[in-house]
């Protein structure tokens, strides 16, 4: 079973396809559509306070004929954030959870979660610590809060959780880390909060598969233009799933996006056959 996960930056970007990053993002859109995933996760739509537009859901309809819908839409900051899944089969549930966040983190759409028999399937955009790290004790908080969540979750069935949780958890997880080592996304205190997080119960399912396996990135700063080219990128979006998954997760891939620079999907299987 495969699962899909990106960070797309503008839902809106990819249904107009009217700029030339545009159009990229809309190409890689329509061959996920085409390799048809159980789940289709999605942050960071920056849909509007009203939610998708009726073009931006007929869109996907048709990318994804017959397959569920649902968007958690940031009602703190209009036009940021934002979340959205959609999958084949209708959960028995869908929670757009709210876990005690400081500020307007729970306002912004930034979690779904689908309840099926065997297991949750959930999605998160974790909040950037920002310039400077404005926002890192924020993120902390954060961080301890959706832990807590995770948690919760996991108690009751094994769980599937992806996203970009805006953090290389190690220095083999970006091209540059001595030059980024107080940048947001690899302090100290964010790494050591994700270290946290698999304590609790949960594997990174490409380290599992990869113990060892460099310069594997899934994200690309816009502002530089060679960033690709050099691949001089960083691993912050993850699938993560419950420890006792293990001996079902079969692969792991980043895949390819050409020029186009932010973040890459990741795709994850699992076989629950056995």
């Amino acid at each position: 079973m495969e699962f899909i996960s990106w960070n797309i930056d503008s839902l809106n970007a990819a249904v107009e396809h009217t700029s030339a990053r545009g159009e990229m993002t809309w190409s890689v859109l329509q061959e996920i559509a085409a390799k048809k995933p159980a789940v289709f996760a999605i942050q960071e739509t920056k849909a509007k306070k009203t939610g998708l537009t009726k073009k931006q859901t007929e869109v996907m309809g048709e990318l994804f004929p017959d397959y569920f819908q649902y968007a958690n839409i940031s009602m703190g900051r209009p036009g940021y954030a934002g979340t959205l899944m959609l999958s084949q089969q209708e959960p028995l549930q869908v929670d757009y959870p709210t876990i005690g966040a400081p500020g307007d983190m729970d306002l912004e759409g930034r979690i779904i979660t689908l309840e099926f028999e065997e297991y949750f399937v959930t999605t998160v955009y974790t909040p950037n610590s920002g310039s400077e790290l404005a926002r890192l004790e924020d993120r902390q908080a954060w961080d301890h809060a959706f832990k807590i969540y995770l948690e919760s979750l996991d108690r009751q069935k094994p769980v599937i959780v992806s996203g970009d949780f805006n953090v290389a958890h190690q220095a083999i997880d970006l091209k540059n880390p001595q030059s980024n080592h107080h940048s947001a996304g690899f302090t100290d205190e964010e790494r050591a909060s994700f270290t946290e997080l698999l304590e609790a119960g949960f594997i990174d399912t490409f380290r599992t598969l990869n113990p060892t396996k460099e310069q594997i990135y899934t994200w690309w700063a816009q502002i530089s233009r060679t960033a690709k080219q050099n691949n001089s990128g960083w691993r912050i979006d993850y699938y993560l799933a419950s420890q006792r998954l293990r001996s079902q997760l079969k692969d792991f891939t980043v895949l390819d996006t050409g020029e186009r620079r932010d973040h890459a999907p990741i795709k994850v299987v699992f076989d629950f056959k056995s």
